[in-house]
């Protein structure tokens, strides 16, 4: 295996990453969802992320998103697959992911020479990601690899944000994070979801979000002005880095040069999407 720079894999995933996120965020999607009788935002997202695992309860959803309160998990899940088939959501995602790549990156840019590149390059990191204690990870690697470059690259973006997302929940358990606590801290950092999309989809009232930040400040984690602490930077940045650890064999499988090939061309695809309105100016924020 080749060294990589600190911080090299993180870098890659954070350039990979958004791509991934973009259908959740596109009409496309809920266009997709809607033919199949999915009318509702909440039950969409649950049933287009969690269809790998096949016709699951709200159990598995709300263990292996984290975040999500299991009330509003539970309003959705398993009477959605009522509606339509994990097989059939699987399928329309796809299909969104299409339409919505299209346009986001213009139809010579998904034909590119630069896409199948990359998605060679994705997709041979991902033979390095681990299935124990991953379940979503695990879940979509069950899935067949698309044959069209732009569905593969998306393929093995989900697959590489998933193996990440999975070590990423480990950690916040050991750093005793609930899931309202970790969204508070992250959205303090910055970089997180901003609150009103937090308490607008993921199901916890402003009481939830008051009482966990009381909780952090009580830890010494949380400033009364809203802002994290020298020693809440500091497990944040903790928190970040362990989660670096628990995801390095992917970029490190694909080697020093493999991951700064994937990590310049996720950045101009995902410069390119952002710039095409690919999610909501709001999204991100403490505001």
């Amino acid at each position: 295996m080749t060294s990589l720079p600190a911080r090299a894999g993180r870098r890659c995933h954070n350039v990979v990453n958004p791509l991934h996120s973009t259908v959740y965020f596109s009409p496309d999607f809920a266009a997709e969802l809607t033919v199949l009788g999915v009318q509702d935002s909440s039950a969409a997202y649950f049933a287009g992320r969690a269809a790998a695992f096949g016709r699951v309860g709200p159990g598995v959803v709300a263990a292996s998103f984290y975040n999500f309160k299991y009330d509003v998990v539970a309003k959705a899940l398993p009477a959605v697959w009522d509606i339509a088939s994990p097989e059939d959501v699987l399928a329309a995602r796809l299909r969104a992911v299409d339409t919505t790549l299209r346009r986001l990156l213009g139809d010579e840019a998904v034909a590119s020479d630069a896409m199948g590149e990359a998605a060679e390059l994705a997709l041979r990191a991902t033979e390095a990601c681990t299935r124990h204690a991953r379940p979503l990870y695990a879940a979509h690697a069950d899935l067949p690899v698309p044959q069209e470059p732009h569905l593969a690259y998306w393929h093995a973006a989900t697959l590489l944000r998933e193996h990440r997302g999975d070590g990423h929940l480990a950690v916040l358990l050991e750093a005793g994070l609930d899931p309202v606590e970790a969204l508070v801290s992250h959205t303090a950092t910055g970089k997180g979801m901003a609150p009103k999309w937090i308490l607008g989809t993921r199901g916890w009232t402003q009481d939830d979000w008051d009482a966990a930040a009381g909780r952090l400040r009580e830890r010494g984690l949380l400033g009364a002005d809203g802002e994290l602490t020298a020693a809440g930077v500091a497990l944040r940045e903790d928190v970040e880095d362990a989660t670096d650890r628990l995801d390095a064999a992917p970029y490190e499988h694909l080697g020093a040069a493999g991951v700064e090939r994937l990590t310049e061309l996720a950045t101009g695809f995902v410069g390119t999407a952002l710039a095409a309105g690919a999610f909501p100016a709001d999204l991100l924020g403490k505001g």
